[in-house]
């Protein structure tokens, strides 16, 4: 799709697509049969039902085919959220006569730590990876982490801040030379970069929708083949009896499609939203010599940014607000710390070393597919014109 086909060109400029994204016409056009058309249960036997049937393992074979996976091990749900909650929890209790010990990195996004700490009250024990100061766990300490009791490991494969990649294929061979299982919640990755389930050694991959230009309300979760799992949700037995709950075709319908296309354009548009990352980064960094970046250099995804200013970070509110008055919306972190009643600014820039202060003043400016070079251009003069009106405390 051409630059100059966004969905939305009234709506102003939108830079939080690491929050969510347009769903895309491609993607609308191909739901709407499935409202009236396609409407039957994929579990009844009538001919509605089996052709919904029909639609419904053609869109677990489409997705599985993204990330190398056999369609078998696909099973959808309501979001990445739950898919999550569901890995933990699932092979957690699923295994828990092997032992009761999990190792999360500090840097997951909060479905995965507070699903820890849920575990934590039934007797599980949590260890919590610290990162460095660019977000990247240590994997030396991963190996010194695991005991004889751990039976799970899950690391993100792309922060959903910082963006910092994982090295995720390490982590899962050192998992597996330890006999443990490796889960990764894939949310902001899928889509974005290369994910093979083979070559990445995960038994466990979280994926959703609403992050590929897809509709919300709808994930999967990838469970390698012959892995014991208990499931979250108990009912008709959908989902070969581990997901119960008919099934949204509409909205799997649309997942497919959104994947297939992320597929398609995955390395036009690494190379474009690279580019149009490296404009802004010359212009923050180039202008604002007090001015740091939040996350990986190089291994980072390729349209997102997160940075700082030294003594503006207590007018980044402010900062959000004049750009959104100037139709232009970009985000503090993720979407979710914005329901954090503490306050205390976000788990993720804290664990890479910034401190209170620094960790809830951050900007992340999240690029997409109808992000265009003319955005970028009026994004970079409107942020020059949005600092010019704030007060340094160094000032």
């Amino acid at each position: 799709m051409s630059e100059n086909e966004s969905p939305n060109p009234d709506h102003g400029i939108y830079l939080d697509n690491a929050a969510t994204t347009t769903v895309d016409p491609r993607v609308v056009e191909a739901m709407l049969p499935l409202f009236t058309g396609y409407y039957g249960n994929a579990s009844s036997f009538h001919h509605f039902g089996t052709r919904s049937k029909e639609i419904l393992d053609n869109s677990r074979e489409t997705i599985a085919e993204c990330i190398g996976a056999k369609p078998g091990e696909i099973f959808f749900t309501s979001s990445g959220t739950e898919a999550n909650n569901w890995a933990l929890k699932g092979i957690a209790c699923a295994h828990r006569h092997r032992g009761n010990h999990l190792i999360v990195s500090s840097i997951e996004h909060d479905c995965i730590l507070n699903t820890c700490r849920w575990l934590s009250g039934l007797g599980f024990s949590i260890t919590y990876l610290p990162v460095d100061s660019f977000g990247m766990i240590d994997l030396q300490e991963l190996e010194r982490s695991i005991l004889p009791q751990t039976i799970l490991v899950s690391v993100m494969h792309a922060n959903n801040e910082i963006g910092t990649i994982q090295p995720i294929a390490e982590i899962g061979r050192i998992c597996h030379d330890h006999g443990i299982l490796f889960h990764s919640d894939c949310c902001q990755s899928f889509g974005k970069i290369p994910l093979n389930v083979r070559r990445s050694n995960v038994d466990l991959i979280t994926l959703n929708a609403h992050k590929i230009y897809g509709p919300k309300g709808t994930g999967a979760l990838y469970i390698r083949e012959g892995i014991s799992i208990v499931p979250l949700l108990h009912g008709g037995g959908q989902e070969k009896g581990l997901r119960s709950s008919t099934e949204n075709l509409p909205s799997i319908v649309g997942f497919a499609k959104a994947s297939s296309l992320c597929m398609d354009e995955m390395t036009t548009e690494i190379k474009r939203l690279t580019e149009l990352r490296k404009k802004i980064e010359q212009s923050v960094f180039s202008i604002y010599e007090q001015s740091y970046l939040n996350g990986h250099p190089d291994l980072r995804l390729p349209g997102l940014l997160n940075f700082g200013i030294h003594g503006l970070e207590g007018e980044t509110i402010r900062l959000l607000l004049l750009l959104d008055s100037f139709g232009i919306a970009v985000s503090t972190g993720s979407a979710c710390s914005s329901n954090d009643p503490s306050h205390n600014g976000s788990h993720v820039l804290r664990s890479i070393g910034l401190n209170a202060f620094q960790a809830r003043g951050s900007i992340r400016i999240s690029l997409g597919r109808f992000t265009t070079a003319r955005d970028i251009e009026i994004f970079n003069i409107s942020l020059h014109n949005a600092l010019a009106e704030l007060t340094s405390i160094f000032s």
